[in-house]
C-alpha cells in the first residue's frame, strides 16, 4: 500500500505542477472590472505574507508527514495509525462539497486547481492545494485525548466509567479538544484571509457581519464528527486490536486481507462522518438561516459569491456569482431577485 500511496503522491505532484493556477482565472468567477488583487480590508497585523507562509508551511508539513509515514511503514507495516493518515488524507476529495455547504470561500490568490473542473467548481471560488493536510487536522485531537483517557483509566478502578465506557469518554474528550482546536485554528486562518465564511447564522457566530465572521458553534462542533470517527476507530481495546480492525474482521470478504479491510472500514466511516458534517451545513443552507454576510466582500478580483442574494440586499456591489448548486440543493429555484438598499448604503462601508 505504501508503494501505491507513493505513486499516487508523485502523480499528484506532477498534476499540481501542470495544472496549478493563481488568481481568479476562469470567467465564471473572475470580476472583469478589477485588475490585480486589491483588498478592502487588511489581514491580521496588516501583513501581506500570510498566504506565502501558509502555503510554504503546508509543503514543509507534508514533507514531514510523508517522511514519517514512509519510515513508520518500514518499521511497523500496515500500522492502524498510518492507515488512518492515508484514509483522512484521501478524504480531501470531498473538500469542494464541504466548502459549498458552509459558504467557505477561499482566497483566489492561493495556488489552486482549475476552477472549471466539475468537482472543483463546486467550491464557491477556488479549490486550493493547501487542503491536502487533512490528516494533521482531523487526527490531531486523538493523541491528547487518548493520553488523558489512558491516564484516567490507570488512576481509576476497573469498574469506573472511563474503563467501562472508554469509547464514550474518548468521543467526549475529542469533542471538547477538537472544538477548541478548530476554533483557535480557524479564527486565526480567517483573520489572515486564507478563507472566509461568506454567510453565517448570526446566533452562535463570532464577529457576525464583519468580513472575518466565524460560525463558532456550528463549524467547531460539526467538524468534530470526523475527528471523533477517526479517534474511536483507532482505540485499542483489551484484545489488542483497534475498533477499525474489529469491524473489518466481521466482514467475511475482508478477513483474508486484514490491512486492506481495516483501511476500507476507516475510509468508509470517516467519509460518512464528513458527509454528516456537510449535511448539517446543507440543512442550514436550505433553511436560509445563514443571513449574516461577510462585509465587505474581501476578494474583489472575484465575483461576489451570493447564491441567496443576501449580499446584494446588504448593499455589496456586484457582479454576483450564484455558484454551482444554487438551485434545489440550496433549497431554492435559483438566485432570488432582490433590490439593493433604498438608502444606497454599502455593505461593510466602515471597512469591517
Amino acid at each position: 500500500m505504501v508503494v501505491v500511496t507513493t505513486l499516487v503522491g508523485v502523480a499528484a505532484v506532477i498534476a499540481v505542477a501542470v495544472e496549478a493556477r493563481r488568481g481568479a482565472v476562469a470567467d465564471r468567477i473572475a470580476n472583469p472590472d478589477v485588475t490585480g488583487a486589491p483588498r478592502p480590508v487588511e489581514p491580521l497585523w496588516g501583513s501581506s505574507n500570510w498566504l506565502t507562509l501558509h502555503q510554504v508551511g503546508t509543503i514543509v508539513m507534508m514533507i514531514v508527514l510523508v517522511t514519517v509515514v514512509v519510515l513508520g511503514w518500514r518499521r511497523h507495516p500496515r500500522h492502524p495509525i498510518l492507515l488512518m493518515v492515508i484514509a483522512t488524507t484521501v478524504l480531501v476529495w470531498q473538500d469542494p462539497i464541504m466548502n459549498w455547504a458552509p459558504y467557505a470561500v477561499y482566497n483566489p490568490q492561493l495556488w489552486h486547481w482549475p476552477e472549471t473542473w466539475p468537482l472543483v467548481s463546486l467550491s464557491p471560488t477556488v479549490e486550493p492545494f493547501i487542503v491536502i493536510g487533512y490528516a494533521t487536522f482531523y487526527m490531531a485531537p486523538f493523541f491528547p485525548a487518548i493520553w488523558i483517557l489512558r491516564r484516567t483509566q490507570a488512576r481509576r478502578p476497573p469498574d469506573s466509567f472511563p474503563s467501562r465506557h472508554p469509547l464514550v469518554v474518548l468521543a467526549g474528550m475529542i469533542l471538547a479538544i477538537g472544538f477548541v482546536f478548530d476554533a483557535c485554528l480557524e479564527i486565526f486562518l480567517v483573520r489572515t484571509q486564507l478563507y472566509v465564511y461568506s454567510q453565517v447564522i448570526p446566533f452562535g457566530s463570532i464577529a457576525s457581519g464583519e468580513w472575518h465572521q466565524f460560525p463558532l458553534i456550528w463549524e467547531s462542533s460539526l467538524v468534530t464528527l470526523v475527528m471523533i470517527a477517526a479517534g474511536v476507530l483507532l482505540y485499542v481495546d483489551d484484545t489488542g486490536r483497534t475498533q477499525a480492525e474489529r469491524l473489518a474482521h466481521r466482514v467475511r470478504v475482508l478477513q483474508a486481507h486484514p490491512a486492506l479491510g481495516t483501511f476500507l472500514v476507516m475510509f468508509a466511516i470517516v467519509n460518512v462522518a464528513y458527509l454528516a458534517y456537510g449535511a448539517g451545513f446543507a440543512a442550514i443552507r436550505a433553511s436560509k438561516a445563514a443571513t449574516s454576510v461577510a462585509c465587505p466582500w474581501p476578494y474583489p478580483e472575484a465575483k461576489v459569491y451570493d447564491p441567496n442574494a443576501f449580499y446584494e440586499r446588504a448593499g455589496q456591489p456586484g457582479p454576483y456569482l450564484p455558484g454551482i448548486w444554487a438551485g434545489w440543493p440550496s433549497g431554492q429555484s435559483g438566485r432570488p431577485e432582490v433590490d439593493p438598499p433604498a438608502d444606497g448604503r454599502s455593505c461593510g462601508a466602515d471597512g469591517g
